[in-house]
């Protein structure tokens, strides 16, 4: 593991200077996404109103190996109408924050359909997948394991990297360890694509 992990590192050393990992946040409405932005942002609880478009921030990972590692994080609107703009934001990203409300098991089949119709789409197959299982602080929350299973994320299948995070987005917990996994995964996709190019050659 430790020599994998060291090619990582260098192959994000060659990225240019400056450059932030494209991130993009998608969730139905009244997950908690840009409550999640700002706290990552400002680390403090800022009251929102719904999203009609996008909010945009440059976040710095604070932990693990995501630490000092600059993102760029697009939080896009969960409402219905809003949801077929998704795509040409996910186009050429890095990696997909899909924020779910753990307490909200009436909408976790709606969630599904839509994490599924974006993971399934040409342009995003393989981009990591961090599912924020928010709202862990409600009673009746869903725990990580039954999130997973009721979303069905490994049918996603074996070319897809994926990891459910507990969070609050309130407090802030499991948002810092929530970036560094998806960091990792990210890490992981870039060596595998360079492994199959080399093998393609």
């Amino acid at each position: 593991m430790g020599a994998t992990v060291g090619k990582g590192v260098s192959l994000l050393e060659n990225l240019p200077p400056n450059q932030s990992l494209h991130i993009v946040m998608l969730g139905l409405d009244s997950a908690g996404k840009t409550t999640v932005l700002y706290r990552l942002k400002f680390d403090q609880y800022l009251s929102t109103v719904p999203t009609i478009g996008f909010n945009c921030e440059k976040i710095k990972g604070t932990t693990g190996r995501a630490k000092g590692t600059s993102f760029l994080i697009w939080d896009v609107g969960g409402q219905d109408k809003l949801r077929p703009l998704w795509r040409s934001y996910t186009r050429c990203t890095d990696g997909i924050v899909f924020v779910l409300d753990s307490v909200d098991v009436e909408r976790l089949e709606e969630a599904r359909m839509e994490l599924f119709r974006t993971a399934r789409s040409p342009e995003n197959s393989g981009v990591p997948i961090l599912v924020l299982a928010n709202k862990q602080d409600l009673p009746g929350a869903k725990d990580p394991s039954d999130i997973e299973r009721l979303l069905g994320l490994n049918d996603l299948g074996p070319n897809h990297l994926w990891h459910v995070q507990p969070a609050c987005a309130i407090i802030g917990e499991g948002l810092a360890e929530g970036l560094d996994a998806l960091y990792e995964m990210i890490l992981k996709r870039k060596r595998l694509l360079k492994q199959s190019k080399k093998k393609t050659r």
